[in-house]
């Protein structure tokens, strides 16, 4: 896809495609920033693939591309392309860098050879010639035993200076890591790595005979705060309800923003029962706090959030520990949210 979207805007064809990006983008109200530009760039491009179709659902559905959807949807269908440059990148620079090292050991090892056979050869002339040829030999001798010296020291530092840009080198690849696993409006893991540490953690529950929780959070209205204070209020919400959720579901749980205004929790080797006052908790410090509009001190009242959550059954697959999470989840909206309910192990029971 990355290398069609090249292609597009290269040909006699890409300024059209750029001004149409920016038309829509206009159109929708949607900053052109680098990350904006290429989603709608894709979203031409790609008229039938998965991003194109995501947005026309939201379009259809009456939701605005907002900075927060933005991340998310770049989240979820960029991440792959620039993780995958970044690391071709590193690799690239790994391998220039390992052939250097193999390089200057293979140096080394014919400068050794080299030596050895000098002295193999030294050995053989003492034994057959007159001391008049010993100071030749000798001084032959130091001859090699200088260069050896000379292509050692050449090699120490070089691998000096490898090591010091190996260390560089997978500092940018935990950096390219960090960023393609987090979410960068609300700080938190993303859906897709959160998909994975569930699975990871669903694996390792199977092989230790441990439980696990799985909660999901909402923010009440948020569609209606969004309509009301503007898109910018918003993403500030997001951020601060992420905050608590963050703080409250620090490691070794794992707190996600799992799309748009929904997060998660996942609580490893942790009850039902534990689960619920944290989440109790994170519910009453979300709400106690009244917001105001900086710009002009305007209260804009409470934020409040509605949980559901699921201890997950012994087995039980991940599908089905999502749905019971996300049907407690929904029991509490519809009993008139800023409530945290729990799950029925029928559901799962039902499912299985």
């Amino acid at each position: 896809m990355a290398a069609d979207i090249q292609a597009s805007l290269r040909s006699a064809k890409g300024y059209d495609v750029a001004r149409r990006a920016l038309e829509l983008m206009e159109t929708r109200g949607v900053w052109p920033t680098p990350r904006n530009f290429e989603l709608w760039v894709r979203y031409l491009v790609d008229g039938e693939g998965p991003l194109a179709k995501e947005i026309d659902r939201l379009v259809a559905a009456g939701h605005a591309v907002t900075e927060s959807v933005g991340e998310a949807l770049a989240a979820q269908y960029l991440p792959d392309s620039r993780l995958d440059g970044g690391i071709r990148e590193a690799g690239e620079v790994l391998s220039k860098e390992l052939k250097s090292v193999t390089r200057a050991i293979e140096t080394a090892q014919k400068s050794s050879e080299e030596y050895g056979q000098e002295l193999a050869s030294a050995s053989q002339r003492l034994g057959v010639e007159d001391t008049g040829a010993t100071k030749e030999i000798v001084e032959g001798l130091a001859s090699a035993t200088r260069k050896v010296q000379g292509k050692n020291a050449m090699l120490e530092s070089q691998l000096a200076e490898t090591t010091a840009e190996l260390d560089r080198l997978r500092q940018n690849l935990e950096q390219v890591r960090r960023d393609a696993m987090i979410d960068g409006l609300t700080n938190l893991t993303n859906r897709k790595a959160f998909d994975e540490r569930l699975a990871e953690i669903c694996q390792h529950a199977d092989a230790e005979g441990e439980t696990l929780t799985l909660a999901l959070i909402d923010i009440d209205h948020f569609k209606t705060f969004n309509d009301t204070w503007g898109h910018q209020i918003g993403d500030q919400v997001l951020r601060y309800v992420a905050s608590v959720i963050g703080r409250l579901g620090a490691a070794p749980r794992v707190a996600a923003r799992y799309g748009g205004e929904e997060f998660a929790i996942i609580f490893p080797a942790e009850s039902g029962l534990t689960a619920v006052a944290v989440l109790e908790q994170m519910r009453l410090e979300i709400s106690s706090r009244s917001l105001k509009r900086r710009s002009t001190n305007e209260d804009m009242g409470a934020v409040t959030v509605s949980a559901g959550y699921a201890e997950r059954l012994s087995g039980e697959a991940i599908t089905s520990l999502i749905e019971r999470a996300d049907a407690a989840l929904y029991a509490s909206k519809h009993a008139g949210r800023n409530r945290t309910s729990a799950a029925s192990p029928m559901a799962a029971v039902a499912a299985a």
